[in-house]
């Protein structure tokens, strides 16, 4: 039986790794074993930061990977924990009835959508004004060589 709050919380915590995947459809989910490359690229990009500065151009093309992968586990985070418990049974614990224990909604799958819904929106708009920031000084920098 799979746990809606236990997926919730997995998927927020754990979902650029893709445990969440893992714990709902086992280890042959092919997204599962892929979520994690772009959360390394994304950590790469942080640490190429620390080692070559912020004007580093891989560093800003990698590190929004790493952003946009942790909205995406946030954002369904929040799918997870608002779905119907019939809905939540019927996808997840096919053999449960529709009004099964594992799939109602308590006190812990709210905060874990609140926590989503938080962390979710604050780390989807730094990425993207991380993201226009550097797009734009690269663009003035561009119109700067070419006008010299």
């Amino acid at each position: 039986m799979k746990n809606k709050t236990v997926a919730t919380w997995l998927t927020f915590l754990g979902g650029p790794l893709g445990l969440h995947r893992f714990y709902l459809r086992g280890f042959g989910d092919l997204p599962g074993w892929l979520l994690p490359i772009p959360t390394a690229l994304g950590l790469y990009g942080v640490e190429r930061v620390q080692q070559f500065g912020q004007d580093d151009l891989w560093s800003w093309l990698l590190i929004p990977l790493l952003g946009f992968t942790i909205a995406a586990c946030a954002l369904t985070a929040i799918v997870y924990g608002l779905m119907a418990p019939e809905k939540w049974n019927a996808r997840f614990n096919a053999q449960a009835a529709p009004e099964a224990p594992p799939g109602q909604t308590n006190w812990l799958t709210v905060v874990g959508v609140a926590v989503s819904l938080l962390v979710g929106t604050a780390v989807l708009m730094a990425s993207l004004a991380f993201s226009f920031q550097r797009y734009f000084e690269y663009q003035i920098e561009e119109a700067r060589k070419i006008s010299q």
